[in-house]
């Protein structure tokens, strides 16, 4: 299992671009629905802390993956039928650098 892992993670870039009228989209999305749970300053509640901080050691293809996948027997739900790969790479990205 950890194989496959490394092998997604090697094959996923390291920066995602995606059009500005989306990246707005998605800033939205991580504002309401990711701060639903982890808190409106994404300092933790329910879930987590996503602060650039508490992500620092985070690479963001583990954390794309998080995304896209969830984690089974948590509250943290698979987001990868709303969101493709470099999407939920930006997102990686972006809330590593959030000031």
């Amino acid at each position: 299992m950890r194989s496959l892992l490394a092998l997604c993670l090697a094959a996923m870039p390291a920066v995602a671009e995606v059009p500005p009228d989306r990246a707005r989209a998605l800033e939205h999305m991580v504002l309401q629905d990711c701060g639903s749970c982890h808190g409106l300053t994404m300092k933790g509640g329910l879930g987590r802390p996503l602060t650039p901080d508490a992500l620092a050691h985070a690479e963001p293809g583990g954390l794309a993956l998080i995304i896209l996948d969830g984690i089974p027997g948590t509250a943290m739900p698979p987001w990868r039928p709303l969101l493709t790969e470099d999407e939920a790479l930006w997102i990686a990205s972006y809330l590593k650098s959030k000031d």
